[in-house]
């Protein structure tokens, strides 16, 4: 399994973050929560990409939907090993300071290294009286929100632009394990879950999947485009803003 160029390519967003930075369970994470009542036995578990939960995107895109009832926590299962920020204006192999070698860093962050972490944070959720979890995954994060559907952890389920899955044997093991309903927000442009994978989810899942399958399609954008798109692009704008309120609603009607 491999990376794209667009899976560190980007455009850094603005705005100021209202959530804060904390350890749960020993991990560094960022929480977001609602200001008005909200559900406390449920949390969305915010998946990151590459760039872990320092980039202020992540960051901005928690506190929506912190912003729409929903607590959420991002946790850096990266283990402060994220992509610094800046890497976004490069090419794939190249990096301000030398070479930047992510073949390298995606080989020091499989899942022996990774999913550990996750199961920490989720364990110390239980603890609080959390009972039920949705995952929202990005790129990276959208594989690791494959994982714990397989294993049940969670109960809704949605990944924008998933990279490292296998088509289609992740998606029929989806069907066969897994009870969370699930949402893909996938773009016109993904080397990482081009159209036939598109194509091959609505086969297997689409009419086959009793606890609910939902695919958004946004022409006109490229894989990244729901956390790092640039929102000069009008049509990646409307991809972006439209993969937030699909989400939202498939986390209202399901989790």
């Amino acid at each position: 399994m491999s990376f794209c160029k667009h899976c560190i390519q980007g455009v850094r967003h603005e705005g100021e973050p209202q959530g804060k930075l904390e350890t749960i369970g020993g991990v560094p994470c960022y929480t977001a929560t609602p200001t008005v009542d909200y559900p406390k036995d449920k949390v969305i578990l915010f998946l990151p990409d590459v760039f872990g939960i320092e980039l202020i995107n992540a960051q901005l895109l928690a506190d929506d939907f912190a912003q729409n009832g929903f607590k959420v926590v991002a946790m850096d299962y990266l283990n402060g090993d994220f992509i610094p920020a800046d890497a976004m204006n490069a090419s794939l192999a190249q990096y301000p300071s030398g070479t930047f070698d992510l073949m390298g860093w995606l080989a020091k962050h499989g899942a022996d290294k990774t999913r550990p972490v996750l199961d920490k944070v989720i364990a110390a959720l239980k603890e609080q009286g959390v009972t039920k979890f949705g995952a929202t995954g990005y790129c990276f994060g959208g594989r690791y929100t494959f994982d714990l559907a397989f294993d049940n952890i969670i109960q809704c389920a949605v990944v924008a632009h998933p990279s490292l899955l296998k088509v289609p044997e992740d998606l029929e093991t989806y069907r066969a394990k897994s009870k969370a309903p699930l949402l893909i927000n996938s773009c016109e442009v993904d080397q990482m879950f081009p159209p036939e994978s598109q194509a091959k989810a609505d086969e297997i899942l689409g009419a086959n999947f009793a606890p609910g399958y939902k695919r958004e399609y946004f022409p006109g954008c490229t894989h990244g485009f729901a956390v790092r798109g640039d929102m000069a692009n009008p049509l990646i704008k409307a991809g972006k803003e439209g993969a937030f309120k699909a989400t939202v609603e498939f986390f209202l009607a399901n989790l």
